[in-house]
């Protein structure tokens, strides 16, 4: 029997339930899969087993291995079905009527934003309006409910809200909006993977606190210990530049990070180092490892070594508040502590498999997480080439060696993980082997460090001393960050690739390591092939970007947005304000990013100097954009009787800011072919006018309710 056939049980154990998962996302409704390729399975394995009964060497029969295959993808869509909450018959997601009031606990650490608190609420019970006979009435009793509801609760000078309060709400959640920008994030999908639906914007009024009541004590020791923490960090760490980076590297809570430092990280490659994730667990379970090896030599030291790390490990998840990426990581070092105090032989492979099992039968969505995949590619990529990229150069100093270890490791998880970091984030970080030794090094000074700050909190004298030292790492830290970050180039943005480039691309890189590493011919020509695949996708990709010519009425909330995109070029007109970049980076960034717009001109609708875009003129009134023979009118109000120099017939005619309320109104005065109402305007105005315009026969556009406009000019 080989050892790859059985070497790495379960690797092939995730593979199965990954692959039961995916069938259930994909075919939700195909209840009858489960149950084949159960019994299939069921039929094949006894088949297997009952051909080598008897003897004394086990060989491997692939009807054995198919057969646990399908048993476990069987069970990975039954844990799928069973862990999505929308079928459940009493979600939220199946009410019919009108909520009026629910009753609901929170289930996660509140999180503070820059006007609001935001809460998860799970539902417990509600009362709602039932319509009969064209009337609605109050239900008089309550009702059992479930479900999950994101609740954006307005601050007013109120305090933050506490795990395990039991909340009355007045008022209905609405259903979370999908994507209505061509390449917008998917908010919706990523909440459902959470079992989310819905959400709520709050006034005080509308919430009253009814009880304390944690739904998991666990959770709540966790979120005690976070808040702790959090307030000796606030204490003993004075600027909030240097508080801010500790919070998020330790606790895990960016609402102290500052945006521009932010995004000098993301820029340097070291982005990954402000999300507590495995990288911190792996980075303390090493500083462990060396700082008790002296345990190893002496009586049951490893016992005691491990039974130190297991505790400094889930103290740290702890201080955390139980994040999942740290807790899925923390399961498999203590599967690694474990088996090295029994001496166990560990192979990286198969104990990634072992975390991978378990995290998946406790939370499938988290297969769609990229928190998940970049964490276990990173690891897996590690354990496979970092020793023999490490083996390519050697130095005589010992600290010289180390860096290239560690440049090693960057080197190796920067190969393995940066398309999916591109399909993710659409950039990659130019200067990532200058900044990556230096951040990991400093990483492994300030994580201990922290864990040190809090343990000898009590400790008068020594405390400050750690709080300085701290906090002195942290400015290094960001020093070396911000000043990678404006090396001219030091990010390349904009980046864009579809699901089917990613795919050859990773097909690339590990048919070209198996050439490598194995010099089989073989490969060679599979990787060629590969390379010629992906760049005919990539030629065919450009052309159609370089001939595109279109109009777009983007969505914005309560804005307006309008493109005119010519190959890689385009101008966009708006009245978004200059400072609120992340509204822009969440709806329209990625619109661009898409069409491989390289070259964006961006023009406030309500400012003098839009005069300068070529072909566009504007008045009080309105704005006219005439551009390659098509005619666009934006409308600001349709009041007063000044007389409009207009076309006979507009191509394309935007309502905004409220401008019409009647349709008589444009009644001599416009004719338009194209008639779309962006999000300026107020939703229920806008509803009423979409219904008059069906009764009329008036084809018109409602970005809000039907998603952006998209008109090819070809």
């Amino acid at each position: 029997m080989s050892k790859g056939a059985v070497g790495y049980p379960f690797v092939r154990a995730a593979a199965g339930l990954a692959t039961g998962i995916l069938l259930y996302v994909g075919l939700p409704d195909w209840y009858d899969l489960p149950w084949a390729a159960f019994v299939t399975g069921l039929l094949l394995l006894g088949w297997g087993v009952g051909r080598s009964a008897g003897s004394v060497l086990k060989p491997v029969r692939a009807g054995y291995g198919i057969g646990s295959f399908l048993i476990l993808l069987a069970l990975g869509w039954a844990i799928t079905y069973q862990r999505t909450a929308s079928n459940r018959p009493d979600n939220i997601l199946h009410l019919a009527d009108t909520l009026q009031a629910y009753e609901g606990v929170i289930v996660a650490q509140p999180e503070e934003r820059a006007r609001t608190y935001r809460v998860e609420l799970d539902i417990r019970r509600g009362r709602y309006w039932r319509l009969s006979a064209g009337r609605a009435h109050s239900l008089p009793n309550w009702h059992p409910l479930s479900g999950r509801i994101i609740v954006y609760l307005d601050r007013a000078d109120l305090p933050m809200p506490r795990y395990g309060e039991v909340w009355l709400v007045s008022g209905p959640p609405r259903p979370i909006d999908p994507p209505l920008n061509p390449g917008e994030f998917n908010y919706k999908r990523y909440l459902s993977y959470r079992n989310i639906y819905h959400q709520q914007y709050l006034r005080p009024f509308q919430r009253q606190i009814l009880a304390y009541d944690p739904p998991n004590p666990v959770t709540r020791l966790a979120t005690v210990v976070n808040r702790w923490a959090d307030s000796l960090f606030t204490q003993q760490i004075g600027s909030r530049a240097e508080y801010g980076i500790v919070n998020a590297m330790i606790l895990g809570v960016r609402d102290d990070l500052d945006a521009d430092l932010y995004r000098s990280y993301s820029a340097a490659g070291a982005v990954h180092i402000l999300s507590v994730s495995g990288l911190h667990v792996g980075i303390l379970f090493q500083v462990l490892t060396l700082l008790l090896s002296f345990l190893v030599k002496r009586p049951r030291g490893k016992l005691l070594m491990a039974g130190l790390q297991l505790l400094i490990l889930w103290f740290y998840a702890l201080v955390t508040g139980l994040s999942p990426p740290v807790l899925r990581s923390a399961g498999m070092f203590s599967v690694v502590i474990v088996g090295n105090a029994f001496g166990r032989q560990q192979q990286l492979a198969n104990t990634l498999g072992v975390s991978a099992f378990f995290i998946l039968c406790f939370d499938p969505y988290a297969l769609f997480s990229a928190g998940f995949q970049l964490s276990n590619l990173a690891v897996a990529g590690i354990g496979a080439w970092q020793s023999s990229v490490y083996q390519a150069f050697t130095f005589r100093h010992r600290w010289l060696n180390r860096i290239w270890e560690l440049t090693a490791v960057a080197i190796v998880a920067q190969l393995i993980t940066f398309p999916l970091g591109v399909f993710y984030f659409h950039q990659f970080p130019t200067y990532f082997l200058l900044a990556n030794p230096a951040v990991m090094v400093l990483s492994f000074v300030l994580l201990p460090m922290s864990m040190a700050t809090l343990a000898f909190s009590w400790v008068p004298f020594l405390n400050y001393g750690l709080s300085w030292l701290l906090q002195k790492t942290a400015w290094l830290l960001n020093l070396v960050v911000t000043q990678t970050s404006q090396l001219p180039g030091a990010a390349w943005e904009g980046l864009w690739l579809s699901p089917e480039a990613l795919l050859l691309i990773y097909a690339i890189i590990l048919f070209g390591a198996a050439l490598l590493l194995t010099r089989n011919r073989a490969y060679l020509w599979a990787t060629c092939a590969v390379a010629v695949l992906l760049a005919g996708l990539t030629i065919r990709d450009d052309y159609g970007q370089r001939h595109q010519r279109q109009l777009a009425v983007h969505f914005l909330p309560h804005r307006t947005a309008v493109s005119l995109t010519d190959g890689h070029t385009a101008t966009l007109l708006t009245d978004l304000n200059t400072t609120d970049t992340r509204s822009f980076e969440f709806y329209l960034k990625n619109t661009f990013g898409q069409w491989g717009v390289s070259n964006l001109t961006v023009a406030r609708a309500l400012a003098d100097s839009v005069s300068a875009i070529p072909g566009y003129h504007r008045t009080r009134d309105y704005g006219l954009w005439v551009w390659q023979g098509k005619t666009v009118l934006l409308v600001n109000r349709l009041t007063g009787r000044n007389h409009w120099r207009l076309p006979a017939i507009v191509d394309y005619l935007i309502l905004r800011r409220n401008a019409l309320r009647e349709w008589n109104q444009l009644n001599g005065r416009i004719v338009a072919r194209h008639i779309i109402f962006d999000d300026s305007n107020k939703t229920p105005l806008t509803d009423r006018l979409l219904v008059e315009a069906k009764q009329r026969g008036i084809t018109c556009y409602s970005v809000r309710q039907m998603g952006a406009y998209v008109a090819s000019l070809d």
